[in-house]
């Protein structure tokens, strides 16, 4: 067996084994609820979304038979929390702080300016999945008005100017991470 062979074995085994690893967390998920309990749908909607990282509307339905409540009053508590999603985040989550010294510093014209740049508006992601774009109440950082986050990085007294820049920052590095994985696979 050569090496390209040994690569797409071990790609087959590991889907396999991330595949059936899911499966299992997710029978664990239910296994840790009482059925037919209604109190445990908030809890039970969390742990499905930590470990999807968003509302798949398979589990919903699978939540909803679980716990014996109508598909439409599980979507009704799925869409009226904040802390649920059920769309995936991209693979970097912009987070443009909408609080009192960012507005007065106009990030409003940053989040029209990153919406524009991305084609999106705030509270979707990008069809290839690399950006989503959130707004906040406040991220904190009120004296670098005003600010984003794009997961753990800040940028602070931000022109809408810089907003390119820092978009294509994250898409060189995407393809520079496809490239070497290209490589890798060859």
């Amino acid at each position: 067996m050569n090496n390209i062979q040994r690569l797409k074995w071990h790609a087959i085994w590991l889907y396999w084994l991330t595949t059936n690893l899911e499966a299992a967390m997710h029978r664990k998920i239910f296994n840790d609820y009482a059925k037919k309990d209604r109190s445990c749908l908030i809890p039970l909607l969390q742990d499905v979304q930590e470990l999807y990282g968003y509302l798949p509307e398979e589990s919903l339905r699978e939540v909803s038979e679980y716990v014996e409540i109508p598909m439409c009053s599980v979507y009704g508590v799925a869409t009226f929390y904040n802390q649920f999603r059920l769309t995936p985040l991209g693979k970097y989550v912009i987070r443009i702080c909408r609080g009192t010294a960012c507005h007065v510093k106009s990030s409003a014209n940053i989040l029209t300016t990153l919406e524009s740049e991305l084609g999106i508006k705030s509270g979707q992601t990008t069809r290839d999945k690399l950006f989503t774009i959130e707004t906040v109440a406040c991220i904190g950082a009120c004296s670098i008005a005003p600010v984003i986050s794009i997961n753990d990085e800040y940028y602070g007294r931000l022109t809408i100017q810089e907003i390119p820049k820092i978009i294509n920052k994250y898409r060189k590095a995407e393809k520079a991470e496809n490239s070497n994985e290209e490589k890798v696979s060859v």
